[in-house]
């Protein structure tokens, strides 16, 4: 009996091979889709899980909130994971980190610039599960000048050296002539890690310093099985509030008592580590991050284009009822049940199904380059046969088999034989007012998907061309300038000589570079009170900065230090700055800021005098409105930038990497465009909205599709009317008009339902970004005609060639 499903529902695909050829296309895209926003959610939810106990492993995350400022950060005090560990046994290990970024690493008579440079416990390896490939994880990190590698590094330098226990024992030349012993090497961190590390030294060389007022690390603990994240959290606050709550008292004069009577606080959170890559966004962040949202959202998409696949399937199914009513009627009188029927409807659905999800493996298999292109992800074609992915995709097919086949299979079973065979059954576009609604749900979900992606278009066109307060047009910016050592000066006047030179500053606090940051506590008086206190951005500049930048000062002047020597002691405001610290003339106003300790321990505070005001720019991502934020004139040399104008670029940089190459002493000459810096900081939101357009195309190829199969079997089933209509004198655009007009009355309804849901989804969206676009009315008014006119051209096609077909052909039986 099941061999002869099978044979009847393949003598059915293969006599409608319109039908099929329709349905197969439309599920096998729409499936194409749907594996790969499988294959992306799943890599974002599947971030550090590789560590064995990932369920217990929690970070220390800072939330200070401080007189109308706050401080969110991964980082916290370095005492805190050690007293936690000393004081309850519901915490088994802990381990502390401290970034040290970029590090020149010599190589023969070169230097090599590293990025992923870490000082860390040597409990790192009992924490994390990062595989040791040679040396003793327990003790790799407890000798002094002592460095653990990773295998991509050994291999880089140590070329002759296979095998990574060779590498053990022999050393490595850092910057500033560290000479270092690789007492490990590690397995390359994976791919799906929220950090990753290719150098880590021992944390006690970090220097930094045991203050608990501090945040100068990172620190994870492990907790020991059985307890819950809230019990734990409960010892995490009483710890802060004895130890914290202590120093406080001896360095502000106030306690923690006091202070939350005043609405400020200071927490210290523990945060998961499998929720870290997609739910924390924080100041001292490894590495950028992912987001939940996007995860929703593109879960959704999928969830939206299998729906449009599936209701094209039963659109098609139930308008071409007619053409199998009698086959119905047929079955029933020869002693079919209705559950024969429904068994093989189904058969038939299912076997379209696994027909659909073979092509639709090829296509997610060929556009997975092009994918990975748009996400930025390293998405592997062998994720698509994976133990976790395969049994997910085989019971998605099943289910929309069941689900596409289940209305048309009750549906055609439920025909009366008696009424099918005397030709009474409805059938036609009209006969079902599910089917128009089925139409309706696909245009409404595309109208909405065309407004969510002009939204997109616009805001990230808004970002792109938004006045952030600076310009970052034309500046090239030379890394890690301080491995020129003091020649860096004398390099920066050789450069004003080049032609097209306009300005040149030495700073690593750019604009571009968020991460670098610091954020210090400031002080109205001349004292340590809690109430005197406010959080601000420390930026570290020279005289040349806001010049070089293009930034523009309200009030007040630029550092002048040749002119004025106190303007060592001097800072400049941003607006945002002068406003939360209510000075109506903020010139020459005092702050106040902590210097040395003193031989009794306690801080010495210096005191600096406002000699200007900058006009707000964006030092962070425009997700985030201009935080208050102050200027020190400092000597700091993390990078060099280089204001220029016009000529040829190239040859400008030719130049400036021949000067580099003459003081530099081996270290690499790296560079990148301030411009181009900019635009990483919203990747991943460019990312995601080409993904979002090119899913939005996708659904509504998928929708036009359908509504192509639909008008086709509707202009079948009306071809006699239409051949009598055109013998009576109509010609061919009344007839076009005929056929499309029911079409056109249905986009209109969902336009009019899309609309609404569309403002409320993309105004959510918005919210995250503190500088947005609004959501004009032309908007909506270009979606709809878009979609009219979409429907329009589907519609047309089919009809005008049912309009321009012989009548004869149709009434010859008649």
């Amino acid at each position: 009996m099941l061999r002869n499903y099978f044979k009847i529902a393949l003598r059915s695909l293969r006599k409608s091979k319109g039908f099929t050829a329709i349905n197969i296309i439309g599920l096998s895209s729409g499936l194409a889709v749907c594996l790969l926003i499988v294959l992306y959610v799943t890599d974002e939810l599947g971030y550090d899980r590789y560590n064995v106990n990932a369920d217990r492993i929690y970070r220390l995350d800072a939330d200070i909130f401080y007189n109308n400022t706050a401080y969110l950060g991964a980082d916290g005090p370095k005492p805190l994971a050690p007293v936690l560990i000393h004081d309850y046994p519901q915490f088994e290990q802990f381990v502390r980190l401290s970034y040290a970024g970029d590090v020149m690493v010599k190589k023969g008579n070169n230097y090599i610039q590293e990025h992923h440079y870490v000082f860390a416990d040597s409990t790192f390896f009992k924490v994390f599960t990062v595989r040791m490939l040679a040396g003793d994880p327990n003790t790799a990190l407890n000798e002094p000048n002592s460095l653990v590698i990773d295998e991509s590094t050994a291999r880089k330098y140590f070329d002759g050296s296979n095998a990574p226990g060779n590498v053990v024992g022999k050393t490595l030349e850092l910057e500033n002539h560290a000479i270092c012993k690789i007492t490990g090497v590690y397995q390359d961190m994976p791919r799906q890690s929220h950090f990753h590390f290719s150098l880590i030294r021992p944390m006690r060389e970090a220097g930094i310093g045991d203050t608990w007022l501090g945040q100068n690390c990172i620190s994870y603990v492990l907790a020991r099985p059985g307890y819950s994240r809230n019990f734990l959290q409960s010892r995490v606050n009483v710890t802060v509030n004895t130890y914290i709550g202590k120093a406080m008292q001896t360095e502000l004069h106030q306690s923690m008592q006091d202070m939350e009577r005043q609405g400020a606080h200071i927490r210290y959170d523990l945060m998961p580590l499998k929720d870290i890559h997609l739910h924390s966004n924080k100041v001292a962040e490894f590495e950028p991050n992912g987001n939940i949202v996007y995860v929703y959202v593109f879960s959704f998409i999928a969830i939206l284009i299998l729906a449009i696949a599936c209701v094209n399937f039963m659109n098609l199914s139930t308008a071409r009822s007619a053409n199998r009513a009698k086959e119905v009627g047929i079955r029933k009188v020869a002693g079919s049940t209705r559950g024969d029927l429904i068994f093989q409807f189904l058969t038939e659905s299912v076997l379209l199904s696994f027909a659909s999800l073979v092509l639709a493996m090829g296509i997610a298999f060929s556009l997975l380059p092009v994918f990975n292109q748009l996400s930025g992800k390293q998405l592997d074609a062998e994720m698509l046969f994976s133990w976790r992915i395969l049994p997910m995709i085989v019971g998605l097919v099943l289910t929309v088999g069941f689900l596409a086949g289940s209305y048309p299979a009750f549906y055609l079973s439920s025909f009366q034989p008696i009424r099918v065979l005397k030709g009474s059954v409805a059938a036609g576009f009209k006969s079902s007012w599910l089917r128009s609604s089925l139409v309706v749900f696909q245009f409404f979900i595309s109208i909405a998907l065309i407004i969510g992606t002009i939204v997109i278009y616009r805001q990230l066109s808004y970002i792109r061309n938004r006045d952030v307060g600076f310009n970052r047009d034309q500046v090239l910016v030379v890394q890690n300038a301080y491995a020129a050592g003091d020649a860096v000066r004398p390099f920066r006047q050789d450069l004003l000589k080049l032609s097209g030179v306009v300005d040149a500053t030495l700073t690593n606090n750019l604009p571009t570079n968020p991460g670098n940051y610091s954020q210090n506590a400031w002080y109205r008086e001349r004292n340590m009170a809690a109430r005197n206190m406010v959080l601000l951005t420390n930026l570290f500049v020279d005289e040349h900065y806001i010049s070089t930048l293009g930034m523009h000062i309200v009030t007040g002047r630029n550092f002048t230090p040749a002119k004025y020597r106190t303007d060592s002691m001097g800072i400049i405001l941003n607006e945002a700055a002068a406003q939360m610290l209510g000075f109506k003339d903020p010139l020459n106003q005092k702050l106040y800021n902590p210097g040395a300790q003193d031989s009794t321990g306690a801080y010495k505070l210096n005191e600096y005098h406002v000699i200007g005001v900058v006009k707000d720019f964006n030092f962070t991502s425009m997700h985030e409105k201009v935080q208050p934020m102050i200027m020190n004139l400092a000597d700091n040399r993390g990078s060099l930038s280089i204001r220029f104008k016009g000529g040829d670029i190239p040859s400008l940089v030719q130049e400036v990497e021949a000067g580099w190459r003459r003081i530099a002493n081996g270290a690499p000459f790296s560079y990148t465009f301030l411009d181009n810096d900019f635009n990483n900081i919203y990747r991943s939101d460019a990312q995601t909205g080409r993904l979002f357009v090119t899913f939005a195309v996708f659904a509504i190829l998928i929708a036009c599709l359908g509504l192509f199969g639909l008008v086709t079997y509707a202009a079948e089933q009306r071809m006699k009317e239409i051949g009598v209509r055109k013998v009576l004198g109509a010609n061919v655009g009344s007839i076009v008009a005929l056929l499309s007009r029911d079409f056109l009355r249905l986009v209109a309804i969902a336009s009019l339902i899309a609309f609404p849901v569309a403002w409320w989804a993309m105004n959510q969206w918005l919210r995250s970004f503190a500088y947005r676009t609004g959501i004009s009315w032309w908007i909506f008014a270009a979606a709809a005609a878009a979609a009219i006119l979409i429907a329009l051209v589907t519609v047309s096609f089919q009809t005008i060639r049912a309009a321009l077909a012989n009548p004869v052909k149709s009434l010859r039986s008649e």
